[in-house]
């Protein structure tokens, strides 16, 4: 039993622009939903401090309170970007 699809008083470049219109649509409505991964960013305990203006143990105390996530990699810590944005905004609330 298959099924047949038949074009009556259609061109083939009529067929052919309707599918090019058809992807064009939804590439149109996939970019609007893609978002590209960017890289995870890495700050060292001395960058976080710049960025704060604050002494390194003033991160010290901010790490064990828990305001900030440190991150260890080997003997360094590390800290990333977006969990020391995101602390920014929750100390401004």
């Amino acid at each position: 039993m298959s099924k047949q699809i038949q074009f009556v008083q259609v061109t083939p470049e009529q067929v052919q622009n309707a599918i090019i219109e058809g992807v064009k649509t939804q590439l149109q409505d996939l970019k609007k939903h893609f978002e590209p991964k960017t890289p995870k960013e890495y700050l060292t305990r001395q960058e976080v401090a710049k960025m704060f203006s604050v002494d390194l143990s003033t991160i010290h105390n901010w790490t064990k309170k828990g305001i900030l996530t440190a991150n260890q990699i080997g003997g360094r810590v590390f800290y990333l970007r977006t969990d020391v944005e995101n602390a920014i905004v929750k100390l401004n609330n």
